[in-house]
């Protein structure tokens, strides 16, 4: 018996062709738009990112820069407990002292890289930047007082010092290599009267800690010193540095009034779909021209954030030590 196809319900190849293609190109839409949405999504979470973190390492320095320079008073007391700081205070003047023995408030070393305690071994110029076009990092010692009145040494000093170290990512080549922020927090021990030192040694003083590190992918961190009416105290005597106490800008040591912080940080992985254009660069924000000339501009896909704030010290004034 014959059979009428004419009667069959269907659709032709060209029709099913036709579909398959709609459909195909639906599916495309579809997911280009999920591409471009999850990538913005993603750049969104690693400006956040860095952005939040960045705000903790500066709270935490501006919390340490704030406490420069003070002393505690304890008053006139019955329980024989001086009142007020009787720790040795040590100038970094003398022929056997250093920057890194000294008791001055606040102490901002340019462009160097590293730092290592008087009590652990190694030279304080560890560490070298990773590209001859690097200036990476500033390092700042802070050094304030405290007391415990259930400890045998009541009144305490400490120094705190921000540093940087190179730190090797996946990147093969140096323009992209980054830095780690590190803090080290040393106590002062006094021996007797007239003399003590300082400690690391979290087995000498609880509190004490070496090299934590406290934020990686960072490009450079830098600090500028100004006095009360707004002066950069940078090369103030000739000596091409910041207030130190082993040279003649040792007289602008207690002027400090403000710190002003930039720090400039590397996302993590790529951020940006292509490269700059030919002949053009992405740069940082510094505080200092010199931080940013011509050929410290970047040429890849990452993102680089940098924040600035500015700290007035509490505690450091003429009438200190």
């Amino acid at each position: 018996m014959s059979k009428d196809f004419k009667k069959e319900a269907g659709v032709s190849l060209i029709e099913l062709l036709v579909g398959v293609a709609v459909t195909a190109l639906m599916m495309g839409a579809m997911l280009a738009t999920y591409t471009v949405v999850n990538n913005s999504y993603r750049q969104v979470l690693d400006k956040a990112a860095i952005s939040s973190s960045s705000r903790d390492i500066v709270g935490m320095m501006v919390r340490d820069i704030r406490l420069a320079g003070f002393k505690y008073y304890h008053g006139v007391n019955d329980e024989g407990i001086p009142t007020s700081d009787n720790l040795t205070y040590v100038t970094g003047l003398t022929n056997t002292e250093t920057i890194y023995d000294s008791h001055d408030p606040i102490i901002v070393v340019r462009n160097q890289l590293g730092y290592k305690p008087t009590d652990q071994t190694g030279s304080q110029n560890n560490s070298s930047h990773d590209s001859a076009s690097h200036v990476c990092c500033d390092k700042i010692h802070i050094v304030y007082g405290d007391f415990n009145k259930n400890d045998d040494q009541k009144y305490k000093k400490y120094r705190i010092t921000y540093f940087a170290l190179p730190i090797d990512g996946s990147d093969s080549t140096a323009k992209n290599k980054y830095y780690g922020v590190y803090k080290t927090k040393e106590c002062w021990i006094q021996n007797d009267s007239s003399s003590g030192g300082w400690t690391s040694d979290n087995s000498n003083c609880s509190e004490a800690y070496r090299e934590q590190l406290v934020r990686s992918h960072v490009v450079d961190m830098e600090f500028l010193l100004f006095d009360q009416d707004g002066v950069d105290l940078y090369d103030m005597s000739g000596t091409e540095t910041y207030p130190q106490p082993n040279n003649d800008s040792r007289y602008d040591l207690n002027k400090i009034r403000q710190v002003d912080i930039a720090l400039s940080f590397r996302s993590g992985r790529n951020f940006f779909r292509s490269n700059p254009s030919e002949g053009n660069k992405r740069f940082i924000k510094t505080l200092r021209k010199d931080r940013n000339s011509k050929d410290r501009g970047y040429k890849d896909k990452y993102l680089r954030e940098s924040v600035v704030v500015s700290v007035f010290t509490r505690n450091i004034g003429e009438s200190y030590e």
